[in-house]
């Protein structure tokens, strides 16, 4: 390869190097706007109710037993009883939990940003089997029971939109705010009619619970079996937590999910236990599931995504312009290279700065679209021809066309993006395939004139 030839080579690696420079400034610049916009949400999710978390209904008997404990005088050496009181609480988790919520999203704009809050309308049911003697097979004389409540946890009563009324096998109820277990964290309980202490009781519930929250939603499924349904206007749900749905259903117009657990699958009993007795409250809440209402791919996302794709794009881009030098023997000065590198860097640029106030989409053909006309009118007076300067402009929007499929196709990216590379390497071999490498630079190029007026 002559010297001419590794020069030019050499520049134009060193320019693609340089370019790096706005670039990570201009990636330094996204990374600080979503910083800012995560800020504002959670100034918004401050001021209305953050991610909502539903651990609930539970049962609660508060009982005092009876405690009698044999002592020995130390004086007289004789025994002697000593009865005292210990008080603690039962805990019944529902036999059948079944949750129906209906879920509507709202946008809260300020400024230039926007956060997505949800009204969630759930009708909480099912049914609680209390055994004969509260499960209770030793010294069951020694007991006494206070007023038993249901308590349920949510993680920010600020979101609770309705007056709360039970309804226990007919009988209506009214809730009263806090949980009364410190464990459970906030939320809301109701004082139950009085238990005959003896026989067994099956309680059937349920209530309305109309919830607003911010970003997520999550019920920890309670019940021996537990069965949940949502359905909302979201097209675009995020499934979370320990648990995938059942059954999902994915539109363009939202989407409805189904759960069904059981015992054997979420282990809760045992993970209620390790709760009140080594206050390991943490594996409790955790089994959970449900929805994310966040946008999953937002145009900050996008924007970072598209600039971890800018050095091959303006490789690809020089590579054109290269091949043009070469096939048609005509000298780019390196200063045009670089001018035509730095329009492609303030691309993304404009694709952020657009994307905030019109979305996406409409950014980033705006922002694609002025950089093919600059680039196209600049090239055309470069290569001194308007048929090569559209052909570059043609091949430059096809490049940014792929480009915004790559950013749009989450799961196929790698596979897109190796085709496009395979593809791109295929025709730059068959184009130079009888190019005489060690010929170039030999013959003298044609002199580059800035003539604007040279344009064919």
């Amino acid at each position: 390869m002559n010297r001419s030839l590794t020069l030019k080579l050499g520049a134009i690696a060193l320019l693609i190097l340089l370019l790096l420079i706005p670039l990570l400034m201009i990636n330094g610049v996204i990374q600080d706007r979503q910083q800012l916009r995560d800020i504002v949400l959670e100034d918004i999710a401050r001021s209305s109710s953050y991610s909502q978390q539903l651990s609930g209904p539970i049962m609660v008997v508060p009982y005092r037993k009876v405690v009698r404990t044999w002592k020995t005088n130390e004086k007289t050496n004789k025994r002697y009883q000593e009865i005292g009181e210990e008080r603690g609480q039962l805990y019944f988790l529902p036999e059948r939990f079944e949750l129906d919520g209906k879920v509507q999203t709202e946008l809260r704009s300020r400024g230039i940003y926007e956060a997505r809050l949800y009204h969630a309308d759930n009708h909480i049911s099912g049914l609680f089997s209390i055994p004969a003697q509260m499960g209770i097979e030793e010294d069951f004389a020694d007991y006494q029971f206070d007023q038993a409540f249901l308590t349920i946890g949510i993680s920010d009563i600020r979101g609770i939109e309705n007056a709360l009324k039970l309804d226990l096998n007919g009988q209506s109820l009214e809730f009263e705010p806090g949980t009364q277990l410190g464990w459970l964290g906030e939320g809301a309980h109701v004082k139950l009619p009085a238990l005959d202490r003896h026989k067994g009781a099956e309680l059937a519930f349920a209530f309305d619970l109309r919830l607003q929250g911010t970003g997520q939603l999550q019920i920890t499924p309670v019940g021996k079996t537990s069965k949940v349904q949502l359905a909302a206007n979201w097209p675009h749900p995020s499934f979370i937590g320990n648990y995938l749905p059942a059954q999902r259903e994915v539109t363009g117009t939202g989407f409805t999910a189904n759960w069904q657990t059981s015992f054997f699958s979420t282990n809760l009993e045992e993970a209620l236990t390790n709760c009140l007795t080594s206050d390991r409250c943490d594996e409790f809440k955790s089994r959970n599931f449900g929805v994310s209402f966040i946008d999953p791919v937002d145009q900050y996302l996008k924007s970072d995504r598209a600039i971890k794709y800018a050095l091959l794009f303006i490789a690809l881009t020089f590579a054109g312009f290269f091949l043009f030098e070469v096939l048609k023997s005509m000298a780019v000065h390196p200063i045009q290279y670089a001018l035509v590198g730095v329009a492609l860097a303030f691309f993304y640029l404009l694709l952020l700065s657009l994307s905030e106030h019109i979305g996406f989409a409409q950014a980033y053909l705006l922002s694609a679209g002025s950089c093919v006309l600059l680039i196209g009118f600049y090239v055309c007076h470069v290569l001194r021809s308007v048929r090569h300067g559209l052909s570059f402009s043609a091949g430059l929007a096809a490049l940014y066309g792929l480009l915004y499929g790559l950013l749009s196709a989450e799961d196929y990216a790698l596979l897109m993006g190796s085709l496009l590379l395979f593809g791109l390497l295929g025709v730059f071999m068959v184009l130079t395939r009888k190019l005489d490498w060690y010929g170039i630079g030999q013959k003298p190029a044609k002199p580059l004139v800035f003539d604007l007026g040279a344009v064919e």
